[in-house]
């Protein structure tokens, strides 16, 4: 569960072009050379000792598999507890949008989440926050933190 910010809106992945992705929102308001802000949510089950600094690097390989130029680790922290723990990460990167090549920054964020019936598999969420690197990446990652911190699993 959780609950978009004012001034954004949910899409169907497929009319974006993620049909991958479990979740899209975009802020049509943020608008900037042709691009829009936009929210992904991805997942997938993992065993548990995968560590999620793995799955952050193999996150930042399929960037430069899909044709991303420049891809750029930033920051990273580990964060949350032993229990629940996550991972965030700062990426840069350039990328063809509508025939232009723009500087992007993606704030990533993977959070795993552990399955109640097999604790040695858990669920890891990739949350992922893509704005324009000069002023679009500043109007909107404090909605994204809103947004994240709304994300909880759904009780059985």
């Amino acid at each position: 569960m959780f609950e978009l910010p004012d001034g954004w809106r949910s899409v169907p992945p497929g009319e974006v072009g993620t049909p991958e992705a479990a979740f899209v929102a975009l802020n049509p308001g943020a608008a900037r050379e042709g691009f829009v802000a936009n929210i992904t949510i991805t997942g997938e089950v993992r065993d548990d000792d995968v560590p999620l600094t793995t799955v952050g690097d193999e996150a930042v390989d399929k960037l430069r598999d899909a044709g991303a130029q420049g891809v750029k680790l930033g920051r990273r922290n580990e964060v949350g507890s032993a229990e629940n723990p996550g991972l965030t990460q700062a990426v840069r990167l350039i990328a063809g949008v509508n025939g232009k090549q723009l500087e992007l920054v993606q704030f990533q964020v993977f959070l795993a989440l552990r399955d109640q019936q097999e604790p040695a598999r858990r669920a890891v969420l990739h949350v992922v926050l893509s704005a324009l690197l000069a002023d679009q990446f500043e109007h909107v990652i404090d909605d994204f933190q809103k947004f994240l911190a709304t994300i909880e699993p759904e009780q059985a």
